[in-house]
């Protein structure tokens, strides 16, 4: 009886897995709007990114570049591992009022998530060992816009709280923004005018 009771949630599953794969063939990977991929090139702060599409307006990005990070505690300046969670919460009403959505051009709140490492340091003036990592966690808005050459940019606002190894943890304020050049392929939705 207890093989049983097991082997019908796995009988579901197998069943329902041919369907779901028909599905999702029958309407695309779900992204409609994202760039399944897109790499950048961020000049301003120099560095790289790379954003993907997880689901509809839902993306990840992670990149490497120049950062800075000030608290109540003090500031940290030097090479930052960011990483990005974003919603994208407008792109149907940009498509509608026939607004450019290539390459991500769209509003979005994220969860956001910087590291500065201590190896990667160049200035700061909080107390603590030589050899603290600091670590930004919080929420932001943001507008993210690529144009037809391929130029980038992204703003974002918001807050979070720094945690650090050895240093006095405290909360701040978020504030990012990036000039760029992607380097992929993008989508064609630019805006048709007549």
């Amino acid at each position: 009886m207890r093989k049983m009771v097991w082997a019908l949630p796995i009988f579901c599953l197998l069943a329902m897995g041919p369907l779901m794969a028909q599905q999702l063939a029958e309407k695309g990977s779900g992204l409609v709007n994202l760039e399944r991929h897109q790499f950048r090139f961020d000049l301003l702060s120099p560095g790289i990114s790379y954003e993907i599409g997880i689901i509809k307006n839902v993306s990840a990005s992670g990149g490497l570049g120049l950062g800075y990070a000030t608290y109540e505690e003090g500031y940290a300046l030097g090479l930052t591992l960011h990483t990005r969670v974003r919603y994208y919460h407008n792109m149907n009403r940009r498509i509608r009022k026939n607004k450019n959505v290539s390459g991500n051009s769209g509003n979005y709140i994220a969860a956001t998530r910087s590291i500065f490492f201590s190896q990667m340091r160049l200035a700061t003036n909080i107390e603590g060992p030589e050899d603290f990592n600091l670590g930004v966690y919080g929420i932001t808005y943001g507008i993210q816009r690529t144009y037809k050459g391929g130029f980038n940019f992204d703003a974002e606002l918001g807050a979070g709280y720094y945690r650090g190894d050895g240093v006095p943890n405290g909360f701040g304020p978020l504030v990012n923004f990036k000039f760029g050049w992607v380097a992929t392929k993008r989508k064609s939705r630019m805006p048709v005018f007549e």
